[in-house]
């Protein structure tokens, strides 16, 4: 890819009062917190190969990552069982909704671990004796990720926990093809409490950096993550991230990316930098509207499409 634009004197601000005006979409209310936020909230930030954290107004407002946390968890699985990962999980789109209670045909495995069963199935396999070992190495796992300590907003993991029934059919049906091996309830809790850690935009856009510079978060310079793992996570975020509209996306974008009902895409643009956008209104793929139509600007602005000539 070539960049076009410099991103360390790119005008976030003029971005997100150009998209703002959008106001298509709904915000998510499938649990209370979420039903609540703002929907003319919008946050943009990139992080890039030198440390330098960029963000504009509203870039320090916390929120949950719900889905955006996927390809952590699938990274953190990766590692802790030395890539058995790949054997467990399937990496394939699956043009269903991200819920959709099916799994892989002759496997019983999770179609790709960007959807529900996925992930579920992802953090069950991160290291730790029970669920609560297992809440707490995925938190300081995502903590790496991100440079900074991170919380768990306990009120949303209680709602994701009461709210979870078809997280909890998927773990049972899982369970019952012995593709789980962990009890429904325990990896339903672990989930909600992974999809319940708060971070902001800034804090998001690391973590995409850590993944699109070979595993290095670029604030500590740790690396987190092998780099084969890396691209083994960005390489599905490619195929699976934006769900069934991930083929679109990729057209348009051209960047690897994970979208979330929280309103939320994180984006590693390979070799090159890490984004996030946050508007809570979703289009009917569950992708934030205000967010696909910024990493569109974003792309073209700063050369990010990974297939541009």
């Amino acid at each position: 890819m070539t960049v076009t634009a410099d991103p360390g004197s790119y005008d976030l601000d003029a971005l997100r009062s150009r998209v703002l005006p959008h106001d298509e979409g709904a915000v998510d209310d499938s649990i209370p917190s979420l039903a609540a936020a703002d929907p003319r909230l919008c946050a943009i930030a990139l992080a890039l190969p030198d440390g330098t954290v960029r963000g504009s107004s509203h870039s320090d407002t916390a929120f949950t990552m719900q889905s955006s946390v996927k390809p952590f968890l699938f990274a953190l699985a990766l590692l802790d069982t030395d890539g058995d990962a790949l054997h467990r999980v399937g990496i394939e789109p699956t043009g269903e909704a991200f819920d959709a209670i099916k799994l892989e045909s002759g496997t019983g495995r999770p179609p790709n671990p960007m959807v529900n069963a996925g992930a579920l199935l992802t953090a069950s396999l991160v290291d730790g004796d029970d669920g609560k070992a297992r809440s707490n190495r995925i938190l300081q796992g995502l903590s790496a990720f991100a440079g900074r300590p991170l919380e768990i907003d306990e009120r949303t993991a209680e709602e994701e926990r009461e709210h979870g029934e078809r997280n909890h059919a998927l773990a049972h049906l899982m369970r019952a093809e012995d593709t789980l091996h962990v009890t429904a309830d325990d990896a339903v809790e672990v989930y909600g409490r992974a999809c319940a850690v708060l971070v902001d935009v800034e804090a998001l856009a690391v973590m995409g950096a850590t993944l699109a510079l070979g595993g290095v978060n670029p604030v500590t310079r740790e690396r987190v993550l092998p780099a084969s793992v890396a691209r083994d996570v960005v390489s599905v975020m490619a195929t699976c991230g934006v769900y069934d509209g991930s083929g679109t996306w990729m057209r348009r974008v051209g960047v690897p990316a994970k979208s979330s009902v929280s309103g939320a895409v994180v984006l590693a643009a390979p070799r090159t930098l890490g984004a996030a956008v946050l508007s809570p209104p979703l289009d009917d793929q569950g992708t934030s509207v205000r967010g696909r139509i910024a990493s569109e600007v974003l792309s073209d602005d700063l050369g990010l499409h990974v297939f541009a000539t």
